[in-house]
């Protein structure tokens, strides 16, 4: 597989290589700094390259200043990727009970006003943010659901609903009734039609969606800033308030790193197990 990968990249063409290289130095470039940063004992402007490194200061600083910061209790990193974590998976599960039968209906069925309510679904991400953040905080406060889990959670079902529904309503015109209307006269029930055929068809949207609905709520700065109110922080919220001061010290380039990594990790494991293949053979068996 390597060497046919080798063989591939060599049969290009040379701006088809330098085309490669360059989206790749611009994905990966922006990481190269922060991790510079982050093992660097002293680094200030205007040098290129830290003047002191971490590994020169080994006596002084067993590990890296920022990673010392970053993985002490009082930056506060674990509380805030649990709060993240918990706040994310609530929102994926939610957010796929209530858009599984919204699509299904969708794609459907034909109804009265069908193409208002599509567009109205999609006002959440035309909206600025800070527009719904500032509305629903003056809902929240009256409710007193401002600074709490479970409004933070509403919030973050706002802007993530559009993205399932729309990704559920494709996989479903795709779908079709063929081999529902056939597991249905073979004599199925409509809980085996659903176990048994309809979800492992619908698998690789299902699992693309939530895998995109936790990284967008995992991301989401403003809505959890209004509503959290300093009392819930989450990973994008701690990150603001590291270089709300305008500055990138080294213990902030670590936390940002943190932060990069739930997409980086979501993109390994939908690239390992969202395949066409892959949910064919499951299927099959």
């Amino acid at each position: 597989m390597a060497r046919k990968a080798t063989n591939t990249f060599t049969h290009l063409s040379p701006f088809q290589r330098f085309y490669l290289i360059a989206v790749a130095g611009l994905i990966v470039g922006p990481f190269i700094p922060l991790i510079i940063q982050s093992l660097a004992f002293r680094w200030a402007w205007p040098n290129l390259l830290p003047t002191v490194w971490w590994m020169e200061q080994r006596e002084r600083s067993p590990i890296p200043l920022a990673w010392d910061y970053v993985l002490s209790p009082y930056s506060r990193v674990y509380e805030a990727t649990f709060n993240t974590m918990v706040i994310g998976l609530a929102v994926t599960v939610i957010c796929l009970a209530i858009c599984l039968p919204a699509a299904r209906v969708l794609a459907r069925e034909s109804f009265r006003g069908k193409s208002s309510f599509e567009f109205f679904l999609s006002l959440p991400l035309i909206v600025p943010e800070a527009a719904i953040g500032i509305a629903l905080l003056m809902i929240f406060i009256n409710l007193g659901l401002a600074g709490s889990y479970f409004g933070i959670i509403i919030a973050h079902l706002i802007p993530t609903i559009p993205y399932m529904v729309r990704m559920l309503t494709a996989v479903y015109q795709g779908l079709g009734r063929e081999f529902e209307e056939q597991a249905m006269i073979l004599g199925a029930t409509r809980w085996q039609i659903l176990r048994m055929v309809t979800l492992p068809m619908l698998m690789p949207g299902v699992v693309a969606g939530a895998l995109f609905t936790f990284l967008v709520s995992s991301n989401i700065f403003l809505l959890t800033f209004f509503l959290g109110q300093g009392k819930i922080i989450t990973l994008p919220t701690l990150l603001f308030s590291k270089i709300s001061g305008g500055t990138l010290d080294a213990s902030a380039a670590g936390i940002t790193l943190i932060v990069s990594l739930p997409g980086i990790i979501l993109l390994i494991i939908s690239e390992r197990f969202i395949k066409e293949e892959a949910f064919g053979k499951g299927f099959g068996n």
